[in-house]
């Protein structure tokens, strides 16, 4: 008779086997551990925009243009930092002296080799000039459209196409400031010509082209304007951008400055754009749908705006050119702008000591309130989260601070700004020396490297590198 086991034992007996070496006489060999790296990207440029069709399938081809239209203002950066890196080279090229010269040949020969490639590059910038102007026309005229105005236009769409206008301006104005590129293209076609390399009528085409393109001044803006006027309905559109962006300066809706200073050129640029044959400025006031008033309060606090790295604009100079331009509807900024560059200037830009004790105000204001945190933080311990209401409190500080910064960066780079186009000579300011031309008072000097080398450095310093959240 077989012994019996009770179930305790059988487990028991289990168990035991958990201890039993099966040897296999095979090495104990873990692979390396993959690491995972997870990396958050908010730029989709619209990419999820086919998730539209199962709720309102009208968004997929709002969402699809503005992915369009973010590609071209990536592709109109790489221009503008193109013409605005542009150094001239014909200058360290030697030219021949004489038609007699033995290696004439070989000369103009090294300068085909040598510009060829960067007159490539103009090319490709009237082209997409080209082809920016005819995208935006056909937004425009479609948006213009009597059914079509009936219906909702988003923010953020306007805002692009006012992003898109500003890249019109840019490319404009960074085109007629460079000399060098015109003087370039010159000693190219030179070379060119002498060669026969432009033989064929197509290729000669596309050079003169180029060539008109490059001497026009304010050729984009006036082409731009040219398209525009053949869109029925246009100054809608165009009026609707000048108020969301007057809208977004007013109530701050901004956080770096160069948005703000985007701003600004818009409005001023679109109001260029606006005014023509068929259409006054002045009569779309009266009906009210521009507000003149705050628009000239506007270009008078800023007269002057960084336009791309260290080059200016006055926005207030689109306005001046424009067809029924009248001063008396303007009485702040036509003041401002008739007055001599080297005029005091009644506007606050030109003077950093009005914003002095607003700053230190809002600066020892912040500076404790961030302490306060901080010190909260490192004294005392909670064991549950913190709610929603102490979250949105603390990103509510945090985007102050960072308001702050803006705000002070703007005063310094709009007063550089200023500057740059209003130089002045020992005559006028007894601190500045013969040789050198500052335009900078003792106290503007002081107070300009205290915002910068304290209070904001401070600042961020405190902002960035504050306590550890628990």
């Amino acid at each position: 008779m077989a012994e019996k086991v009770t179930l305790a034992d059988a487990l028991s007996n289990v168990d035991v086997l958990d201890e039993l070496p099966l040897p296999d006489e095979q090495p104990c060999i873990e692979a390396q551990p993959c690491s995972i790296v997870f990396q958050a990207n908010f730029d989709t440029n619209f990419e999820d925009r086919n998730a539209f069709i199962t709720g309102v399938a009208k968004y997929i081809e709002e969402a699809t243009v503005h992915s369009f239209l973010n590609e071209l203002l990536e592709e109109g950066h790489e221009h503008a930092v193109m013409l605005y890196t542009w150094r001239c080279c014909s200058r360290a090229i030697p030219q021949p002296k004489s038609n007699e010269q033995p290696n004439r040949v070989e000369i103009y020969e090294k300068t085909v080799e040598v510009l060829a490639p960067e007159v490539n590059k103009l090319l490709n910038l009237m082209y997409f000039q080209r082809k920016a102007i005819e995208r935006f026309r056909d937004e425009v005229k479609r948006l213009s459209h009597e059914e079509k105005r009936k219906d909702f236009v988003s923010e953020a769409y306007l805002l692009t196409l006012g992003k898109f206008i500003n890249m019109f301006a840019v490319l404009d104005e960074l085109k007629n400031m460079k000399s060098s590129v015109k003087n370039d293209y010159a000693t190219y076609r030179r070379a060119a010509q002498f060669l026969k390399v432009m033989a064929d009528s197509q290729a000669l085409q596309e050079s003169q082209n180029l060539s008109m393109f490059l001497a026009t001044q304010g050729k984009i803006r006036e082409t731009l304007k040219e398209n525009l006027d053949k869109v029925k309905n246009y100054e809608e559109l165009i009026c609707d951008i000048i108020n969301i962006c007057l809208q977004q300066f007013e109530n701050k809706d901004y956080l770096t400055p160069a948005e703000k200073h985007m701003l600004v050129k818009v409005m001023g640029f679109c109001l260029f754009l606006i005014d023509s044959e068929n259409v006054n400025m002045n009569k779309l006031a009266a009906k009210g749908r521009l507000n003149f008033n705050k628009l000239d309060k506007i270009f008078h606090d800023l007269e002057v705006v960084p336009l791309f790295g260290d080059m200016q604009i006055a926005p207030f100079n689109y306005v001046k050119n424009s067809k029924h331009y009248d001063p008396s509807r303007w009485p702040l900024s036509a003041a401002a702008s008739a007055l001599p560059i080297s005029a005091p200037s009644s506007t606050p830009q030109a003077n950093i000591m009005v914003h002095l004790s607003k700053m230190r105000e809002n600066h020892l204001e912040y500076s404790s309130e961030l302490a306060r945190y901080s010190n909260e933080v490192t004294t005392t311990y909670k064991e549950t989260p913190r709610t929603d209401a102490e979250n949105k409190s603390l990103t509510d500080l945090a985007l102050r601070g960072l308001h702050l910064l803006s705000d002070w960066t703007c005063v310094v780079t709009e007063l550089t700004s200023w500057k740059l186009l209003h130089a002045t000579d020992h005559h006028q300011n007894n601190d500045c020396p013969s040789e050198v031309k500052p335009n900078y008072f003792k106290k503007q000097r002081f107070f300009g490297l205290d915002l910068c080398c304290y209070r904001i450095n401070k600042l961020e310093t405190a902002t960035c590198n504050g306590p550890p959240s628990k």
